[in-house]
């Protein structure tokens, strides 16, 4: 049989709100009863100690907390519909995102994928108050209600598309749940599977049931195979897993609690009673989902048992189990029920089970059972080949298997066989990296920064890497992001920061884009170049580290050094000009490809001078062999010049030192880098000539310190041996827009013969220009410049760069520390772009980590007063307060007063909101939940308030209203007409 992975596992259950509580209550064997919340029911009323007929004769029970909570801004749903949901359905959209998380898959990825959604769901006592309220009964009740809407809204909320079912065999539910999703799996009817388990008590109805039924423990605690096992005790919980193909799990990497080998399920048929278990069929499913998992009983290390605590259910289950088990050799196989710690949770019974049985199969642990002072010698354990686990046992380090059962009232049994997980590669150590958080708000983004800082302090420096890899990939497609780089103690701190209210400079609030970064790539000039240049990038960046050795690789037989070593200073010689320029384009072609290796669109490519050619090479137009040769050659014939001559930069513009330089034809303009940032180069005496002409017209110069006059009439005795060297030159086209320096426009891969390079020797730098021209043909997201440090992206931002094109520094300068990829990557994914974050960060981090789920809003809670009106209570809490820093401005056109208020009022009461919240920004779907129920009652409140609405039709008026500034608007414009708007 296939097998199947467990990936992602969330749960609340008694005493327990997520998964790794849930662990330490299993190891540290406490029992999570209470009394009845006075919130449930009234228990003075329907408690009887000698459970008289109508009574229970408990008060006790196994409950979580906060029932009535929901963040249904986050799944935006509208408050009038959140409070008509049954608390269960609520609770499974939170507790399936945080499962989805676990499993390190961003849930909002899973949009449209067939995904499939099995809930084991048993009882809705919610509903049925609803549904009974004839007189109440709405739309959003009847939606809010019935099994079939606990698997439906979560794939209808997620965008899933594969199968999406309710199952109800009493308390096999969620088990029964599990093994589906293991179907489709194995069927290939769905890629992924989401497995979840329900039950909340909020009636006496049940606990009176099992009163009657002689079921109920009065204590209201369950002891599975204890000498004082009376009865059950009811228990609630909400849980999900998530499941995938164990070979599909494994090419992902992600990580895996445990694997299902085989799962069954089966009926009793006709017994000795349609409530009492049968031995035979527990017998039969035990040893069918042996024979598929292909294992002997003898192997199977521990059975979580489905172990109520009832007299007769919890005797024929261990008959059952000695009936497969009795004749194993070695150790008698543990025994083990989680209802001792958290009671019956019912239709969340089985995958509580199964939850316990990943667990301890992850941490190679099986924690003690609660049952009672002794075991019962009645059910003769040892001679059945079983052992109750009375304390934590600690399973084989290599590895074993566990069995988990689940027997639903009514005869529907389940039962599944579990292995350790195979070993999986380990986190590749990496001490600094991209932190990501999103949420829908600003509020919501500050809750989760904090939780984000709580779990890095107990992080391992070494782990911070491959840790932050996992948050980039989960925790990026809300549109509220803080995204920060560095160390650990460097997260927390900028994290900190937010949480205080500074840093808005790591936060953005724009949606996720689809498409990649735009990126205008400018490619340093000589000069820029100095010994040791990012030798700290290449030292931590395997990418970065590869591509350069390519280029030094084809350019050391060009010129015949180990241009590796001139380039970190090992070896003299990066100040001549032969090992300058070939120099300074390995280091321009390394920058360049590794980030276009990000997957990133590149708008445009601007080379300075010499920066040309690694533009050129890294478009395409020539390959890097044939750059190497012409970047070699230039150096080389230009290092062989005379040196002398100088070079100045001039702070006046192009016609003012033209004008000033006329009278010295020594001279002339080398580069025109900005309006107002002019280069001179030529002979010694004529440059200071011109320079002193310059300061008397009150300009200011600087003196360049350059071995020769680039770009003056003094290169022109090498430009024949160049021609003749790279004669037979073939550009190809270049695979992305080139601006040329030597014309100031776009150039076409082909136009860059041996003729043009030529020319480019001696013509001035166009520099100005070309970005000019680039910046007319569109517009970049970012600017950055692949070289040794930013001497381009001043001049460009100078040269009237748009304020929102954004900088990136690809290398810092001779203090950068070679991290400057990762904040490039920081501020992408901040701006809502998905780089390739392998090629920034240098190369796999290694398998996804766990990192913290997201943290749900609490301060909001539904609930109702009897069955008819609903209660909601939204909390003032610390983290909503004015003058937030983050997210989107308050919206300050709120029509307050006349009919717009009136028509804002209205959008407030249908959706249960207050007016106050409802800025005129809010989409109506995405952010208020106004799904079709909502807006068709909109349009008839609104025909009804406004009769010269009384025609609209949901065509004409939905599709131009997604916002509520929208409909504000439409509605204002029809009363216009019709002369009643005031």
């Amino acid at each position: 049989m296939m097998p199947i992975a467990v990936v992602g596992i969330d749960c609340r259950l008694p005493g327990a709100p997520d998964k790794d509580a849930f662990w330490r209550l299993l190891m540290d064997g406490v029992v999570a009863d209470s009394e009845v919340p006075s919130q449930r029911w009234d228990v003075d009323a329907y408690y009887r100690s000698d459970g008289a007929p109508g009574s229970t004769n408990t008060r006790r029970g196994h409950f979580i907390d906060n029932v009535d909570t929901f963040d249904n801004d986050f799944f935006g749903i509208a408050p009038v519909e959140a409070g008509a949901l049954d608390p269960q359905q609520r609770l499974l959209l939170e507790s399936t995102w945080r499962a989805i998380e676990d499993a390190g898959i961003d849930p909002r990825s899973l949009a449209g994928t067939p995904t499939g959604v099995f809930v084991g769901i048993m009882s809705s006592e919610w509903s049925n108050l609803q549904i009974l309220d004839f007189a109440g009964l709405t739309a959003v009740r009847g939606t809010g209600s019935g099994y079939f809407m606990a698997a439906n809204r979560i794939s209808y909320h997620l965008g899933l598309t594969g199968p999406s079912v309710a199952i109800d065999s009493a308390c096999s539910s969620s088990l029964t749940a599990v093994h589906q999703g293991c179907a489709a799996l194995r069927s290939g009817e769905a890629d992924t599977v989401i497995a979840a388990g329900a039950n909340l008590i909020l009636t006496p109805s049940l606990s009176i049931f099992y009163t009657q039924a002689g079921l109920s423990a009065p204590d209201g605690r369950c002891k599975p195979f204890g000498l004082g096992a009376d009865g059950i005790g009811r228990g609630e919980g909400v849980a999900a897993v998530v499941l995938r193909r164990l070979d599909d799990a494994l090419a992902d990497g992600q990580p895996i609690y445990a694997v299902v080998k085989s799962s069954v399920t089966n009926h009793d048929g006709r017994s000795n009673g349609i409530t009492a278990p049968s031995r035979r069929s527990q017998v039969e499913l035990m040893r069918r989902a042996l024979s598929l998992a292909e294992v002997e009983a003898g192997q199977v290390g521990f059975v979580e048992a489905h172990g109520t605590g009832t007299v007769l259910g919890d005797m024929i289950e261990a008959n059952a189990l000695g009936d497969v088990h009795k004749t194993r050799a070695g150790e008698p196989c543990l025994l083990g029920s989680v209802k001792g710690n958290i009671g019956h949770t019912e239709g969340s019974a089985g995958i509580a089970a199964f939850i316990k049985t990943c667990l301890s199969l992850h941490h190679g642990v099986l924690p003690p059972t609660v049952f009672g002072d002794n075991a019962n010698p009645a059910l003769r354990l040892a001679e059945h080949g079983l052992q109750l686990a009375d304390g934590p046992r600690k399973l084989p380090a290599n590895g074993t298997l566990g069995a988990v059962s689940s027997f639903g009232l009514g005869g529907s049994n389940a039962h599944a066989i579990l292995e350790t997980a195979p070993a999986t590669a380990l986190p590749v150590p990496g001490a600094i990296g991209v932190l990501t958080i999103s949420a829908p708000s600003a509020q919501a983004l500050r809750r989760n920064a904090e939780s984000m800082s709580a779990a890095l302090e107990t992080l391992d420096t070494t782990q911070v890497a491959s840790w932050c890899r996992s948050t980039n990939v989960v925790k990026r497609s809300n549109r509220h992001r803080l995204v920060v780089a560095g160390d650990r103690d460097t997260l927390i701190d900028r994290i900190r920061q937010f949480a205080a209210g500074a840093g808005v400079d790591l936060v953005s609030s724009t949606p996720p884009h689809r498409a990649p970064a735009g990126v205008g790539l400018l490619f340093s000039g000589q000069g820029s170049q100095y010994p040791g240049m990012t030798r700290r990038l290449y030292d931590a960046h395997p990418i970065y580290r590869a591509n350069l050795d390519s280029a030094a690789a084809a350019l050391d037989p060009h010129v015949g050094s180990d241009l590796l070593a001139t380039i970190f200073g090992r070896t003299a010689g990066l100040d001549h000009t032969s090992l300058a320029q070939p120099a300074l384009f390995a280091v321009s072609y390394a920058l360049g490809k590794t980030l276009l290796q990000s997957r990133i669109r590149v708008r445009f490519g601007i080379g300075h001078s010499v920066g040309e050619i690694a533009a050129a090479c890294l478009a395409g137009v020539f390959t890097l062999d044939t750059a190497a040769k012409l970047i070699a050659t230039r150096a080389r014939l230009m290092g062989a010049l005379p040196p002398g001559g100088a070079m100045i930069a001039v702070d006046l513009s192009v016609e003012q030192v033209q004008e000033l330089v006329a009278g010295e034809p020594g001279c002339g303009i080398a580069a025109i880098n900005g309006p107002r940032s002019v280069t001179i180069s030529g002979d010694a005496d004529s440059v200071a000539r011109a320079e002193t002409l310059i300061r008397q017209h009150g300009g200011k110069a600087k003196t360049l310190a350059t071995s020769h006059a680039f770009h003056s009439p003094l290169m022109e005795p090498m430009v024949a041996d160049f021609r003749r060297e790279m004669a037979g030159l073939e550009p190809g086209p270049a695979e992305f827009p080139l601006f040329s320096t030597v014309l100031g426009r776009e150039v076409d891969g082909a136009e860059m013969t041996v003729d043009y390079w030529a020319g480019q020797i001696c013509s001035p730098v166009l520099f100005f220009d070309a970005v000019q021209a680039a910046l007319r043909t569109g517009r970049a997201n970012y600017l950055a410049e692949a070289g040794p440090k930013p001497a381009l992206l001043p001049l460009a931002r100078q040269g009237g760069l748009p304020p929102q094109t954004r900088s990136l520094t690809l290398c810092s300068g001779p203090d950068s520390d070679g991290t400057e990829l990762l904040g490039v990557a920081a501020t992408m994914m901040r701006d809502g772009y998905s780089p390739d974050l392998a090629t920034l960060y240098g190369g796999s981090a290694g398998p996804p980590q766990r990192i913290p789920p997201y943290v749900f809003d609490t301060s909001s809670r539904f609930w109702f007063d009897g069955p008819i009106t609903y209660r909601r209570q939204p909390a003032q809490t610390a983290e909503t307060h004015a003058g937030d820093p983050v997210g989107e401005p308050a919206d300050t056109e709120q029509p307050q007063i006349g009919a717009e208020g009136g028509v804002l009022a209205l959008i407030a009461d249908v959706g249960g909101y207050s007016v106050t919240t409802l800025g005129r920004s809010k989409r109506l779907a995405d952010d208020l939940g106004y799904d079709s129920l909502l807006q068709l009652r909109l349009l008839d409140r609104l025909r009804a308030e406004y009769p010269p609405l009384h025609d609209i039709t949901v065509a004409e008026v939905l599709p131009r209203s997604h916002s509520v500034g929208d409909l504000v608007d439409f509605v204002m414009e029809r009363l216009d007409e019709g002369g009643t708007a005031r």
